[in-house]
């Protein structure tokens, strides 16, 4: 995690619902800079049930509010190498639905082998210690 930002997000009344019911996902979710806006890409916010014919689409491309300077900031920062913008939470904030996106940069290849190692170790280690009891 290199930096984060909280920014407001564009929504609409049945998003806003679903999301006051806890019922959204930012698992494959990843932010993108396009003609000088942040948008919040593979965002699933669940339809509101009492929706009906007015429902939103679930996975839909959101904008994300910040001041153009942020945006600049951000987007010069995004484009290096192995850079991401990650939503990290989504919260409500004085009323207002709000996403603290994150810089993140992914692991190098000796990393995820080092992690990979000390995952293994555990394993071994729970195994071992669930033999003995």
């Amino acid at each position: 995690m290199l930096d984060t930002l909280e920014c407001g997000i564009q929504l609409v009344g049945s998003e806003v619902k679903s999301l006051r019911a806890g019922n959204v996902s930012l698992a494959e979710a990843y932010g993108r800079v396009e003609g000088g806006e942040l948008w919040l890409v593979g965002c699933d916010i669940a339809e509101y049930t009492q929706a009906n014919q007015f429902n939103h689409d679930p996975k839909r491309r959101r904008k994300l509010l910040l001041h153009r300077r942020e945006i600049l900031k951000f987007a010069a920062q995004a484009h290096e190498k192995g850079i991401t913008l990650t939503p990290l939470k989504m919260y409500f904030k004085n009323g207002r639905a709000k996403v603290l996106m994150g810089l993140c940069k992914g692991k190098k290849q000796h990393d995820k082998r080092e992690s990979m190692k000390k995952a293994d170790m555990n394993r071994d280690i729970d195994r071992e210690m669930r033999r003995r009891s």
